[in-house]
């Protein structure tokens, strides 16, 4: 998994966004260092919607928003695709942990395999 595409499913785990709300989040969660340009965001989206992952979602989030927004939300698939990348990160930050790649570097607390 790409790091946009774990950034992207990371956005919509809490709500449907539109895909300036999903391009803002992704520069918040990353500090700006993830900024896609929307031409690579939307092929993203369009790629996570196929695989089935997101879906584009039936109306607007917002009864005064513009109708031309595509709002997306996560699928169950999407949403265990998440959480199996993010447990293999939290493993590979244990590993490093183990390793003092960088010194106090710790998990908050134990990988949850559910």
């Amino acid at each position: 998994m790409t790091p946009l595409t774990h950034a992207i499913l990371i956005a919509l785990a809490d709500r449907e966004r539109h895909g300036y709300g999903i391009l803002k989040e992704v520069e918040r969660q990353t500090d700006g260092r993830l900024s896609p340009g929307t031409g690579t965001l939307y092929a993203a989206l369009q790629r996570l919607v196929e695989e089935g992952w997101i879906v584009e979602a039936p109306e607007a989030a917002e009864p005064d928003d513009d109708a031309r927004r595509r709002y997306y939300a996560l699928t169950p698939a999407g949403l265990e695709a998440v959480r199996v990348e993010t447990r293999r990160l939290a493993r590979m930050i244990e590993v490093a942990s183990e390793k003092a790649v960088i010194p106090g570097l710790r998990l908050a607390g134990p990988i949850d395999d559910r």
